[in-house]
């Protein structure tokens, strides 16, 4: 249950700096290339590596009492807020610096967020766990994403944009609730340098402190895995760059085929929604029975061909049976390809170097995704929306190859990791 609304609270701002503010920007006449653009603002949850030391090792005055997890989660909801609540007050037309200030607010806390969930995530319970944690995650995540894509579309369109950012900043009060009535996981303090010696220069300390709370986590896992860290590594960074590419005009798309914000909440949103869910339970079923990495291939074709069926979309007259329909497939790829992938990442991780190695891994699973698509509104802008998503759907490729690589290297080959997946099931 606390992974359920820990998942809504790290889901409810992503869309909201993303493809939410996108459609929003859209209707306040933004052209396409600066929508690409303002979709850096995502980089920031790609970067986020460079302070997860620092949320994974440095105790908050005060609000340090809580623990190490339920502090730092406390205050970047806080920040989360505020910067909603900016956004609902400033009008793009008139202050579109202001907007891209409070988006990369909201970001930056949403990131810090996401840090310390994913480590409270991984440590709140044992690995054979893991995969049902995750399932309860995404759902809450999932969740999270129907409510601010569809609720708050809805809300534009029968009120009014200010008024749809300001109840999205209410609702960041169910994370807000959920950290304070959560305990505190247990967090393996191994691998903490021991304390120092009376009359140790602060030089010293700070390079032992740097040695063991940043070093260390990225040594270990180069070392556990030699130069295949390398091929793991562009796994993360290309398995979503597809999807990613493809979500930064995906509701300008829709907009401009015609169809309205409501259309778009119960078909898009909605609909896929429920799309989204029947893929992850496919998923959970096809990893006990073909194994993770399998899946993993088979989530990264399923995505990059996906995008294949909205380039076909742009040639043909937009009808809600075709945006249906297009819709159920790309969800439920979507949703297949998330379980698997979150599970891979868990199965990474070193769990005495739980923030850092994690925030490592999800830093480096959009970087590449978010750099490349802020040129999407380029795209669009110069060739059309065809040529766009055959694009997107040509840099998928590579995540094919790279999965392919490490399952002939067999890196993956503990027998317990279709168990761990199989936990997602009663989920």
């Amino acid at each position: 249950m606390a992974l359920f609304f820990l998942g809504f609270s790290a889901g409810l701002p992503f869309l909201l700096v993303f493809s939410t503010m996108s459609a929003w920007l859209t209707e306040n006449g933004v052209s396409r290339s600066t929508i690409g653009f303002f979709s850096w603002v995502g980089i920031t949850y790609s970067v986020k590596v460079f302070w997860a030391p620092v949320v994974d090792r440095i105790r908050l005055p005060g609000l340090g009492r809580l623990g190490q997890r339920r502090s730092w989660m406390l205050v970047a909801q806080l920040g989360i807020c505020a910067g909603l609540f900016g956004l609902s007050i400033v009008d793009p037309d008139q202050n579109l610096h202001g907007v891209a200030v409070l988006a990369l607010v909201v970001a930056f806390a949403s990131a810090t967020q996401d840090i310390s969930v994913d480590a409270y995530r991984i440590e709140a319970a044992e690995m054979e766990r893991q995969a049902a944690m995750a399932a309860a995650y995404i759902f809450g995540y999932r969740v999270a994403l129907l409510v601010a894509g569809a609720g708050a579309l809805l809300i534009a369109e029968f009120s009014s944009w200010s008024m749809s950012y300001a109840v999205m900043a209410g609702l960041v009060s169910v994370g807000v609730i959920t950290t304070c009535i959560i305990q505190e996981p247990e967090h393996d303090a191994s691998i903490e340098p021991p304390h120092s010696n009376v009359g140790e220069p602060r030089r010293q300390r700070i390079v032992r402190w740097f040695r063991s709370a940043v070093a260390a986590p990225f040594h270990e896992f180069f070392a556990r895995h030699g130069w295949l860290a390398l091929v793991l590594l562009g796994v993360i960074a290309t398995y979503r760059i597809s999807d990613i590419t493809m979500g930064v005009m995906a509701n300008p798309f829709y907009l401009d085929l015609g169809f309205s914000k409501a259309e778009i909440a119960s078909i898009v949103k909605a609909f896929g929604f429920s799309m989204t869910l029947a893929g992850a339970v496919l998923g959970g079923i096809f990893v006990v029975r073909f194994g993770l990495m399998r899946m993993m291939l088979t989530g990264a074709i399923m995505v990059a061909l996906t995008n294949l069926l909205f380039a076909l979309m742009a040639e043909l007259a937009p009808t809600r049976m075709l945006l249906a329909m297009v819709i159920s497939a790309d969800n439920l790829s979507a949703g297949v390809a998330n379980v698997v992938f979150v599970a891979f990442l868990s199965n990474l991780v070193n769990k005495t170097y739980t923030a850092t190695q994690y925030a490592l891994f999800s830093s480096v699973m959009t970087l590449l995704g978010k750099f490349i698509g802020g040129f999407a509104g380029v795209v669009v802008d110069g060739f059309g929306y065809t040529m766009f998503f055959l694009y997107a759907a040509g840099i998928g490729i590579p995540a094919m190859l790279l999965v392919f690589a490490v399952m002939r290297f067999e890196i993956f080959s503990d027998p317990d990791i279709p168990k761990v997946a199989s936990q997602i099931l009663p989920n």
